[in-house]
């Protein structure tokens, strides 16, 4: 090979890793983009969200003995995403209100009547939040986060 096309090689090797690098920082961008619409979604809806996982959290039957009375949000959402899946995850804190089933095993509960703190599970899809009713008791996002290493954290800001 003469030194020209060795020039010519190299010039060449140099406009594609460069057209490379532009294409992976537009789909970088592209993607926070995304996480940040996603997070602006889910602020300006919040409160129906709480409907909706209480609508799908009753449907449930879950926990036995006991009826979804109330369900509030009580701060911000974590953004993750799942790895097994690729989907961007929600998990926001709530408040959960419950009430014993007449006649059944909790209705002597004490217990039953307080409120319990949990972690809401939402997802985006097409567009949407979604949720399907699943909470993790007893944890904040973040212990959600390390309790479930498929869960991946997002950045907070572009």
């Amino acid at each position: 090979m003469d030194p020209a096309s060795m020039w010519w090689l190299a010039g060449g090797l140099g406009v594609v890793a460069l057209v490379a690098l532009g294409v992976r920082w537009l789909w970088q961008l592209g993607r926070a983009v995304h996480v940040e619409r996603c997070r602006e979604l889910f602020r300006l809806q919040h409160e129906r969200f709480e409907e909706q996982l209480l609508k799908a959290a009753c449907a449930s039957g879950l926990p036995r003995g006991l009826r979804w009375v109330k369900c509030a949000i009580t701060g911000d959402a974590v953004l993750v995403r799942d790895t097994a899946t690729g989907a961007i995850v929600a998990l926001v804190p709530v408040r959960i209100d419950f009430a014993p089933v007449e006649g059944g095993d909790m209705e002597d509960v004490p217990a039953a009547n307080e409120p319990r703190p949990a972690t809401a599970v939402f997802s985006f899809h097409r567009g949407n939040w979604h949720t399907a009713g699943r909470v993790v008791f007893n944890h904040t996002p973040d212990q959600t986060v390390n309790a479930f290493p498929e869960l991946q954290p997002l950045p907070d800001h572009l």
